[in-house]
């Protein structure tokens, strides 16, 4: 899995692509919870993810976790039909928060 990154302003905007997996999670958990520095912010672009298994949201959930202890902001946007399911049936947008777009999302973290 490779993981793009690139700013806008202030936000951090981390790009993985492909899948989210056993495999895959710790390598995306690392990145993530580097990314979220004390008061950091940081947008997840989930549009180029095909899939995220629950090894993938116990990663999320970890960086949650930090954004919510060090005063950091993290949100996910763009979620492919597939995770957007996984999503909705583990309730995971009450755990993080989900926009339909990364432009959405960075308003909301401005």
């Amino acid at each position: 899995m490779e993981i793009g990154e690139r700013r806008d302003g202030d936000i951090l905007i981390l790009s993985p692509a492909g899948r989210i997996d056993n495999d895959t999670s710790q390598d995306f958990q690392t990145r993530l919870l580097a990314a979220l520095a004390p008061a950091a912010a940081v947008l997840v672009d989930f549009s180029t993810v095909e899939y995220i298994s629950s090894a993938g949201l116990r990663a999320l959930m970890m960086g949650s976790k930090q954004a919510k202890a060090t005063n950091g902001r993290l949100a996910v946007a763009a979620l492919g039909p597939v995770v957007k399911e996984i999503f909705e049936i583990s309730r995971f947008s009450m755990v993080v928060q989900v926009f339909d777009t990364p432009a959405d999302a960075l308003a909301a973290l401005r």
